[in-house]
């Protein structure tokens, strides 16, 4: 019994690899895609945008990447509005700073103290909206640090003629891929290594399947107005715990195209130890299984060299050395190694522009075994930790665990 339940598993793990075959090679297109839609020039359409910020403390690097945020070689218009819930949170100076450094830009502070759901971010984008001037708002995390040519290329989006049935529809949301740096810690370099070799690969490949996005990524929400009118403004989502996913999701639903920007920003990986690390990974785990179940159940078959390299060992407990079915099995591992590192630089190096993806490529067979188990694990429950409290997760929602 005992030998032919490893033949069983080394059968189910040989199909789940060739499974993850067909995905890798899948991925390659789309990023491929991607790729040449960067040589297509978008118009010129630069109007007056409102930058959006929701802070709650200083962390590392967040003033740099505000920085960015002021040198921008844009031709319209466009001011920050930074949020606190209080004037003595510490990103309150960082904030007044700025504003000494870049005078002639419209910088403002506006305390936001009012707590009007689970998610403190939303609470604070309720209180700003009603203070930005301009009819395209844009949202991004406090972390998040930009190119020069950010706002260009993103607000340029707008103007984007579509493509198909899409053609008719106006753009209602502009959103962007990003890139992690990671720090010196083993968790803080997995975290990086699998946004750049995985997480947007799943993105790119997701746009090609449906012809285009159906949601919004926190690197950047760039929202027309009246397109927010038009599901009730951010007040819906201040319960949700992905509200960058359901901002998005929402803008679709209604009616409006979410375009993906070819620009790629950058986004700070804190120096994680592991129970941080699992933490967040079951955070985002759960939080995308609540979002899209199905697609969450189909991310088994985007897992493929985990699944080759349980194969090999499996298959060979269950044949011998000389077996042909060994044989398959290392040459599937090879394949599935090829492709993952061949995905793993063409998103994370060529399209995301990760220059620490090379040098992480060796940790890729751990960290997929280990995103393997987080992922499992992402379907033992909806408790979740957010900002060091305890949640339970339903619908998109999150209410504080007893």
């Amino acid at each position: 019994m005992p030998h032919i339940l490893l033949l069983v598993v080394a059968l189910v793990t040989t199909l789940l690899t060739v499974a993850g075959i067909g995905y890798f090679s899948a991925a390659l297109v789309a990023s491929r895609a991607f790729l040449r839609q960067r040589r297509i020039q978008l118009p010129a359409f630069a109007p007056g945008v409102s930058i959006l910020k929701s802070l709650k403390g200083l962390d590392p690097g967040m003033l740099e990447a505000f920085r960015t945020h002021c040198r921008q070689s844009y031709q319209g218009q466009y001011e920050l509005l930074f949020g606190v819930s209080s004037l003595s949170d510490p990103a309150a100076a960082a904030v007044t700073q700025l504003q000494a450094e870049f005078p002639a830009l419209s910088i403002r502070l506006i305390e936001c103290p009012a707590r009007l759901g689970s998610s403190g971010k939303v609470s604070t984008l309720c209180q700003l909206a009603p203070h930005a001037r301009y009819d395209y708002l844009l949202i991004n995390d406090s972390d998040i640090a930009v190119s020069p040519r950010y706002l260009e290329r993103v607000m340029a989006c707008f103007a984007a003629p579509g493509c198909g049935k899409e053609n008719t529809k106006e753009v209602g949301l502009v959103t962007t891929l990003y890139r992690g740096r990671g720090h010196a810690t083993l968790p803080s370099q997995f975290e990086a290594l699998g946004i750049a070799a995985d997480f947007q690969a799943g993105v790119l490949l997701s746009r090609m399947i449906e012809g285009g996005l159906r949601y919004g990524l926190g690197s950047t929400l760039a929202v027309r107005r009246a397109a927010l009118d038009k599901i009730g403004g951010f007040a819906p989502l201040k319960d949700h715990l992905a509200d960058d996913y359901e901002l998005g999701a929402r803008i679709f639903q209604a009616g409006y195209r979410v375009e993906l920007s070819t620009e790629v920003v950058e986004t700070a990986i804190p120096a994680y130890n592991w129970r941080g690390f699992i933490h967040h990974q079951l955070r985002w785990a759960r939080t995308i299984r609540d979002a899209r179940p199905w697609g969450y159940t189909g991310l088994i078959f985007t897992h493929g060299l985990a699944w080759a390299i349980i194969n090999v060992v499996v298959t060979s407990f269950a044949v011998p050395d000389s077996s042909p079915l060994a044989s398959v099995s290392l040459g599937l591992f090879g394949l599935s190694l090829l492709l993952r590192l061949a995905v793993a630089t063409s998103v994370g190096m060529q399209v995301l522009g990760d220059n620490q993806v090379f040098a992480g490529l060796w940790l890729l067979p751990l960290r997929d075994l280990v995103q393997m188990a987080i992922w499992l694990a992402g379907f033992a429950g909806n408790t979740i930790v957010w900002r060091g409290e305890r949640f339970t997760l339903h619908n998109g929602k999150l209410t504080k665990a007893g």
